[in-house]
């Protein structure tokens, strides 16, 4: 029998980890983050912080970029509009939630 360990972590929109334990997590280079926050598809929480928190909620986001870049062999240049795109949807939804049941879906008759 094989056992194997995994290290699982809850994720709380408030939490806020360091560049070096968000690039772990995430599983990015600490570079292309930087990358990312200077194109302003990453965001850090306190931007004028001496050292860069990020929160939960970007660690999706970041995440994501990690697999558009594996899946497609894109470079962090090519991450950005997907980026923002997710981003803003994610926005939107956020936005939306709190309406529930309110938008009617429509139906072709």
């Amino acid at each position: 029998m094989r056992i194997e360990i995994h290290e699982a972590v809850w994720l709380d929109a408030h939490q806020q980890f360091s560049l070096a334990e968000f690039a772990d997590l995430s599983e990015m280079p600490e570079a292309e983050l930087l990358q990312l926050i200077d194109c302003a598809a990453l965001a850090p929480v306190d931007p004028k912080a001496a050292e860069a928190g990020f929160g939960g909620g970007f660690l999706m986001t970041a995440t994501m970029a990690q697999c558009l870049r594996h899946d497609f062999d894109l470079d962090v240049g090519a991450l950005v509009l997907p980026q923002l795109i997710l981003h803003r949807i994610r926005d939107l939804e956020a936005r939306c939630a709190p309406c529930g049941r309110s938008f009617r879906k429509v139906t072709s008759r």
